[in-house]
């Protein structure tokens, strides 16, 4: 179970149950870039109706400090000036779509991950969500994936039950591909089997190559990557990692594959290898679900890089889609996510399963 800022009335939960939610979802992911605003009407179940979205970017002082704190289990100095941060994002949010506090049920705040080794029993999101309901006036849920590790869970992905939601209506197998920093895969079967697992490494390894080797943030359209050669004995090398013999369903912290770095290319070559390297781990990772799918939907800023689009069509056969093509926008999904999953919260329904997390029960 999430935490909640202020106690929770079941009496009035029961009251909630007749009718649906206005929720705001707030996300920053590991690739450190800056907060996702978004809005959902939801009942945490079959309904959910998109709203507005914004993005407000971190400055690179405050990235560098968030990744100084990677692998810490506490940073309060860092997630104090994240809470603010998330706060004036969402006042800001408010004033600019002429909107108020009260005209929200409560705030889905993921907060920032600095660590997560399911196999020790931790995993560790900072943001203080009894603040951020101070500084906003809106009633937050917040630090969703604790109890599921301490259940047995690897705590990740839970934006799963989210895209089943969203896959309704979609031609089954429906399989979802969210490329942030780290990448992730949703199956969602037939008969409405719900699997998903982190695949691999994402857009993280290759936005830090890009920002070491050319000083831009990140390799745009994957321009850099379609002028390299890739080392294809490297990326054998690296499909021996540990984390590819796992069974699904199984998770990632942001620098699990560190040792995986090609130091030894130059920009272009690098770039190039470390997107193939990405992309043979999703089409890995494929071949374990029941059915292959022959289309692949994809969320997350990967979907802008057309030369990794375009490297996982070869990879995988699959023909490779943005979420785009369902009337949705793929920046915005997994704050969409996080207040979808509030709701189910706040409801007392499950947001982890064991073909999403590993846990025993939902």
């Amino acid at each position: 179970m999430a935490k909640f800022s202020r106690s929770i009335n079941r009496e009035a939960i029961k009251a909630f149950n007749k009718r649906s939610f206005n929720v705001i979802g707030l996300m920053s992911g590991t690739s450190v870039d800056g907060i996702d605003v978004a809005v959902l009407q939801t009942d945490g179940l079959a309904l959910v109706k998109t709203g507005a979205f914004a993005s407000y970017p971190y400055t690179a002082a405050f990235r560098k400090k968030v990744k100084a704190a990677f692998g810490k289990r506490k940073a309060p100095a860092v997630e104090k000036e994240l809470t603010v941060l998330h706060a004036r994002a969402v006042n800001h949010f408010l004033k600019t779509h002429k909107m108020k506090a009260g005209d929200f049920d409560c705030i889905g705040f993921h907060g920032q991950t600095i660590a997560h080794n399911p196999a020790k029993g931790y995993t560790v999101q900072i943001g203080d969500g009894k603040l951020l309901h101070k500084l906003t006036d809106i009633p937050v849920v917040y630090d969703f994936r604790s109890d599921d590790v301490k259940a047995g869970g690897q705590g990740a992905p839970l934006v799963p039950v989210y895209h089943q939601a969203l896959a309704a209506k979609q031609k089954k197998p429906t399989v979802f591909l969210n490329i942030g920093g780290l990448a992730n895969i949703t199956y969602v079967g037939a008969k409405g089997e719900l699997l998903a697992t982190d695949t691999g490494p994402g857009n993280a390894m290759i936005d830090d190559w890009v920002l070491k080797h050319t000083k831009r943030a990140y390799d745009k359209d994957g321009a850099l990557a379609a002028k390299g050669t890739v080392d294809e004995a490297f990326v054998r090398t690296f499909l021996k990692h540990p984390f590819f013999k796992k069974k699904m369903p199984k998770s990632l912290d942001r620098n699990a594959f560190t040792a995986c770095i090609p130091d030894h290319l130059n920009a272009a070559d690098g770039a190039a290898t470390l997107t193939q390297m990405m992309v043979e781990a999703i089409a890995v990772t494929l071949k374990l679900c029941p059915k292959k799918p022959s289309t692949i939907i994809v969320c997350g800023g990967g979907r802008k890089n057309r030369d990794m689009m375009r490297r996982l069509h070869l990879a995988t056969g699959a023909k490779i889609v943005p979420i785009e093509t369902m009337k949705l926008d793929g920046d915005a999904t997994e704050a969409q996510a996080f207040a979808y999953l509030a709701v189910r919260e706040i409801l007392g329904l499950p947001i982890s399963f064991k073909g999403t997390t590993g846990r025993k029960k939902p």
